[in-house]
């Protein structure tokens, strides 16, 4: 791959389409992290409650009898939600670039909370009969809908307001939401089943964690609700001489097709590894190779816990060393030592399954670090939330969420328990390809956009 140092912001004078640099408030910057970072905490604080909380589920929500069947329609109410996530992502991501982004934010925030907060509400199969799984699912497609507009919303809304020398830092701040959001759901759950016995954990305990999503919305919302425009989308309305730039959903995709494939191949191998190692191999672990459920969760928490560590230290690597080089990084990581990890999982010992997971885990950082600052400049400001919403999505719903069911298929099929390995193998030569083709962002104005400073800073 050639090296492509990340360029200083050009000195050029400004001009109708490039205006003059905008100088970012720290304080102001700092809210909008927060308040992006928080909505993406939620979506996957009931991502770890869900995955770690299926079997009460189960039992709660469908006919008993059966409890593999149980397990299935629960997982199947939970992957509804991928469905309707690119449909959210063509609601929300034009309408983003029409209004701006920090309203539809607000409403995907609000939507989120309202479908999580509801699960908590809902009667059980034996109070209201198939009433209950059918409320499940609608909760569900509400979630999924909504968070169809969140991360390339969130991606967005940070990347915009960063300043250009520091947007590979606040951007893995975001990620760092992620982590946080699933280690407190999981671990909350974790910490019940512990604490709480069987009959009280179906009767009324498995309620409260999704209870808890509504005063988190409430946060959210109004920590969004405090944060102004993104300038980047203020200089668009200004430069558009229109209070509603409107811009077709054909142009942002057909218009953007290059960008697209390239943000779908970051995006494949992104969320392949990444459900893999969150959401595959704890199920891995137990009933592949038959270890221990507790230590299993234990050791993907730690995992999660490390990488909350190194995340922002490797965001920051970004922008001194560009994105490209560290998303290669991890690219050829997965490539050669995929196998080498899968085999020291499959020795079975608490060190081995350690270090195994440990160093997949350090390789998704690349990713997590890079990937929201990288994905927002590949589209110009004024599609860039629509497109972002739209190439995201589709590689989620047809990758990333379907990665453990693909797995786990294959394996079925061929009896390779190395799999995993090879699957995740391949998705590194397909990110490894769209690397090759982007272009370098580190250090540069996003495309559209203005030069964007800190207070202080000299460009």
């Amino acid at each position: 791959m050639p090296t492509v140092a990340p360029p200083s912001v050009p000195d050029a004078p400004p001009s109708p389409d490039r205006p003059k640099a905008t100088v970012t408030d720290p304080a102001l910057v700092k809210r909008a992290v927060q308040a992006a970072a928080l909505g993406n905490a939620m979506e996957w604080f009931d991502f770890g409650v869900y995955s770690y909380i299926a079997v009460t589920l189960g039992k709660v929500f469908f006919p008993s009898g059966n409890s593999t069947a149980q397990l299935l329609s629960t997982f199947g109410a939970f992957a509804a939600a991928f469905l309707v996530r690119p449909l959210g992502g063509m609601v929300f991501g034009p309408l983003g670039d029409r209004v701006g982004r920090q309203k539809v934010l607000a409403v995907t925030m609000i939507m989120m909370a309202i479908g999580t907060f509801s699960i908590g509400l809902i009667p059980s199969y034996a109070a209201i009969g198939v009433g209950a799984p059918v409320l499940l699912l609608v909760a569900r497609l509400v979630q999924g809908f909504s968070t169809g507009g969140e991360y390339a919303g969130a991606s967005t809304f940070i990347a915009e307001y960063a300043p250009d020398k520091r947007r590979g830092f606040l951007g893995s701040w975001l990620e760092f939401g992620t982590l946080a959001g699933y280690i407190g759901g999981a671990g909350l759950v974790t910490l019940m089943t512990a604490l709480l016995s069987s009959e009280d954990l179906v009767s009324w305990g498995w309620r409260i964690p999704f209870l808890i999503a509504g005063p988190m919305g409430v946060i959210g919302l109004y920590l969004r609700l405090r944060l102004e425009e993104t300038p980047a989308f203020a200089a668009e309305v200004e430069k558009a001489e229109a209070a509603r730039p409107k811009v077709p959903l054909r142009e942002m995709i057909t218009g953007q097709w290059k960008a697209l494939l390239l943000c779908m191949g970051l995006v494949l191998v992104f969320n392949v590894t990444d459900y893999m190692l969150l959401s595959y191999m704890p199920s891995y672990l137990t009933s592949e190779l038959k270890y221990d459920e507790t230590h299993g969760l234990l050791v993907v928490l730690a995992v999660m816990a490390l990488m909350m560590i190194v995340q922002p230290f490797v965001g920051a690597l970004t922008d001194r060393v560009g994105r490209r080089p560290v998303i290669a990084a991890g690219c050829a990581g997965f490539l050669f030592l995929s196998v080498p990890a899968i085999l020291l999982i499959r020795q079975g010992s608490l060190l081995a399954v350690a270090l195994g997971m440990g160093a997949l885990g350090l390789l998704l950082v690349c990713f997590t670090a890079a990937m929201p600052s990288a994905l927002p400049a590949l589209f110009p400001t004024r599609v860039r939330y629509g497109s972002l919403s739209i190439g995201f999505n589709v590689s989620v719903s047809l990758f990333g969420g379907t990665t453990p069911l693909v797995v786990t298929a294959l394996i079925g099929a061929t009896g390779n328990m190395m799999m995993p390995a090879y699957y995740m193998m391949a998705a590194a030569v397909i990110g490894g390809a769209a690397v090759w083709f982007m272009t370098e962002s580190a250090g540069r104005p996003l495309p559209g956009s203005a030069p964007s400073l800190e207070r202080g800073a000299k460009r």
